[in-house]
């Protein structure tokens, strides 16, 4: 039985696998080392053709990169 909420398709069908031991890395394993913003571009990237919306799904990872650029300008204090 396929758990959608855990682990719905678009969460477990990506192209990586571990190369030591062959099992499927999720993007969460790689995300949750990342702040939110960046973690989300990667999110979106990566299963962008995983659910069927790719332009949408790439479109929110842009949304997303350019939150991050203005945060850290903004920290910063360097103007964009």
């Amino acid at each position: 039985m396929t758990d959608l909420i855990n682990h719905p398709p678009h969460y477990t069908s990506g192209p990586a696998v571990c190369a030591q031991c062959g099992c499927p890395i999720e993007c969460i394993d790689v995300t949750s080392h990342m702040g939110f913003s960046l973690g989300n571009v990667v999110k979106y990237v990566w299963r962008a053709d995983l659910k069927g919306a790719a332009l949408e799904d790439l479109q929110k990872a842009a949304w997303y990169l350019q939150h991050e650029i203005e945060r850290r300008h903004k920290a910063a204090q360097v103007p964009l």
